[in-house]
């Protein structure tokens, strides 16, 4: 299984990415996670039609399994970086009915969270209402590996990782050489 994560903050030491990271190291076994690169993604503009970073991103989602995000909230909003890369797969074609779970570290940040909810819905993904968690990350000074240590985080993660798993097990996409085919 392989789950392509979405983190919507650029920056190296941020909870949401701490949070992927601990995901990545408590992922049960058969199952991968890839954070995929998102600064390096053009502003969104219909008139690009070839850019590799797109075509990366693209070739990534094609082949996932699933889609796990993580994002701050931003002016009550979702963040730039994670906007512009749903933007540029708004129209791809493999995105529509794909798993999506999603990882809040502010529990008090909702309106990014609601915002990302319409988005999604708008590009037809299965947001997996079970897999979607909030963990108290604000101010608790954790990186990934305090993360994956606290019991309770740990367990967090872990179940919506399982969750996440039965819902692509009992609701199988394409199989990646499909994907490749289509």
């Amino acid at each position: 299984m392989e789950i392509l994560c979405l983190c919507g903050s650029l920056r190296r030491s941020s909870y949401n990415r701490a949070a992927l990271d601990a995901a990545r190291g408590l992922a049960p076994a058969g199952m991968e996670l890839r954070i995929a690169p998102l600064g390096y993604l053009p502003l969104f503009n219909p008139d690009i039609v070839e850019n590799t970073e797109v075509a990366n991103l693209t070739h990534a989602i094609a082949h996932a399994d699933a889609v796990l995000i993580a994002s701050p909230e931003y002016a009550h909003g979702i963040s730039g970086p994670l906007k512009n890369a749903l933007d540029w797969l708004v129209s791809d074609q493999t995105f529509p009915g794909m798993p999506v779970a999603l990882i809040n570290t502010s529990p008090r940040a909702s309106h990014a969270m609601a915002a990302l909810r319409e988005v999604l819905t708008t590009m037809s993904a299965n947001i997996v209402e079970r897999a979607c968690i909030s963990l108290p990350l604000l101010g608790s000074e954790l990186d990934a590996a305090g993360i994956a240590d606290d019991p309770a985080l740990a367990k967090a993660l872990r179940d919506m990782l399982n969750e996440l798993a039965d819902e692509i097990r009992q609701n199988p996409r394409l199989s990646a050489v499909q994907k490749r085919e289509t």
